[in-house]
């Protein structure tokens, strides 16, 4: 059941754009098309990625005001989530934007993955074609003649890797080092770090073992995630008429 709303409503709606750009590509060029579908994607789910990139933003101007929370209701958890979820709501923040981001990508991930897994592309399977879609004149397996996406490329799983690496460094900078210690900061230096390098291996590992559509993918949404957080970072955080609070005056 589960499966053929996946392949009805996901994967067959996925498999009809890459053919539709293919067939409107110079050279039916295979790699071009899946960079026109993933900016699509992003495009659908803009909205949900800049609450994201915001929220990473925001929620380290509001470290101090949470540590505060976490000191004065440590006692009584049900209170300090009480108070940590006012604290969103005054600063307009959705802590779960990252999470309904990646829930919406993943699909779209299997969905591609399983596209270019079969014999449909650089074949046409007419049976998954809706009656509008041209079958191309032509197809060409490589971005720009150059990069394999059909099959597995090394390079492009490079790139996917690298440009997770680059966005994690520009996203989840490493927390200094203040003296304190603490679990607190051990466990944000091991995140960011986390985030900096096993991320990005997993990346391209994952993008190596599928295919080359899949790392091309990835190195697209990251570029566009750049993009973004460039952006969020020119505006303003903190709503008109909001404004942050000493620690001091949670005690």
């Amino acid at each position: 059941m589960i499966g053929a709303l996946f392949h009805t409503y996901l994967s067959v709606p996925i498999y009809n754009l890459l053919v539709f750009f293919i067939g409107v590509m110079p050279g039916g060029d295979t790699g071009l098309a899946v960079i026109a579908v993933t900016l699509i994607i992003k495009f659908v789910i803009l909205p949900l990625s800049f609450s994201a990139v915001r929220t990473q933003r925001a929620m380290k101007v509001i470290e101090p005001e949470l540590n505060a929370l976490k000191v004065k209701y440590k006692n009584d958890s049900a209170e300090q989530a009480r108070q940590q979820f006012a604290l969103y709501k005054k600063y307009r923040i959705n802590p779960f934007a990252s999470l309904f981001t990646l829930l919406i990508q993943l699909p779209v991930l299997l969905a591609l993955y399983w596209v270019f897994r079969g014999e449909a592309l650089p074949a046409i399977d007419v049976n998954e074609l809706y009656h509008f879609v041209a079958i191309p004149t032509h197809i060409s397996t490589k971005l720009l003649g150059i990069f394999l996406v059909i099959g597995k490329s090394l390079l492009l799983a490079a790139l996917a890797g690298i440009t997770q690496y680059l966005q994690a460094v520009f996203a989840v900078p490493t927390p200094p080092k203040t003296g304190t210690g603490g679990m607190s900061e051990d466990f944000g230096r091991a995140m960011a770090m986390q985030a900096r390098f096993v991320i990005p291996f997993i990346i391209a590992l994952v993008s190596y073992e599928t295919s080359g559509a899949v790392a091309l993918y990835f190195i697209t949404s990251n570029i566009v995630t750049l993009f973004q957080e460039f952006l969020v970072r020119r505006s303003p955080l903190i709503p008109d008429g909001v404004h942050t609070v000493a620690t001091t005056d949670l005690d």
